[in-house]
């Protein structure tokens, strides 16, 4: 059984879906950071895919069932989001996870707290945190979001938020822990042989899966390969930990 709770901090209400009722508790959790307009709802047939691992997803903030502040959407507010969830978790041990814009998240947060994650795994998504170009919001809303009708997995307040505080920012730095890194084959996929070549130079204990049938949402095109490979991966990851 998957449930749903909120962990609050500064203010924030950040709403949470955690299978911890229906997992192995010898496994470590696997922690997930959405990609940029995604909700925790989203990952719950990963969740049971993933099954009997433990697994831990937020909605961000102006994302979801989670709080939309006025302000606060640069990558450290989405790095405490994270903190916060993990912290109120209180997890010895864990995987962390990132979809997308997600992996900036992740990479923010692993560069500072690397204590107790066991690996990463980063889904198609260079080790960076981007600027969103000017007028990108209006954009991203008209084009996309009213469109497809996913207002109510990001407000628009979000996205305007974002495209004003985000900052462009290199997180290529070197982590000793295992990497699994999942590219997508297909137009669209936002990993290039260059980025590629990059985290080949940043993590010893790196693992990469091409994925020749996915773009960029590899979760929803080659789902089942996918979970067989973060799987195994997590598996050996927790045998290198022991």
């Amino acid at each position: 059984m998957i449930k749903s709770r909120f962990v609050r901090h500064h203010g924030i209400a950040i709403h949470v879906l955690d299978s911890k009722t229906m997992s192995d508790p010898t496994l470590p959790p696997l922690v997930i950071s959405p990609g940029l307009s995604e909700t925790a709802e989203e990952y719950m047939e990963f969740m049971h895919e993933m099954y009997p691992r433990r697994c831990i997803v937020l909605s961000y903030r102006g994302r979801g069932r989670s709080d939309t502040p006025e302000r606060g959407y640069g990558l450290a507010e989405h790095v405490t989001d994270l903190q916060a969830v993990i912290s109120e978790a209180n997890l010895p041990a864990f995987h962390l996870m990132g979809h997308s814009r997600g992996v900036s998240y992740v990479l923010g947060y692993a560069l500072n707290h690397n204590e107790a994650i066991r690996s990463l795994v980063l889904e198609d998504y260079p080790a960076e945190h981007k600027k969103m170009p000017e007028s990108w919001a209006e954009f991203y809303i008209r084009d996309y979001l009213i469109p497809a009708q996913r207002e109510a997995h990001i407000r628009q307040e979000a996205v305007r938020g974002i495209e004003r505080e985000s900052t462009q920012l290199s997180l290529a730095k070197r982590l000793n822990l295992p990497v699994l890194i999942l590219r997508g084959m297909q137009e669209g996929s936002m990993l290039t042989d260059a980025h590629m070549q990059e985290y080949e130079s940043l993590y010893m204990h790196l693992e990469k899966k091409n994925y020749p049938n996915s773009g960029h949402d590899i979760r929803n095109t080659e789902s089942a390969a996918m979970v067989k490979d973060i799987q195994a991966f997590l598996a050996r990851a927790d045998i290198r930990a022991t």
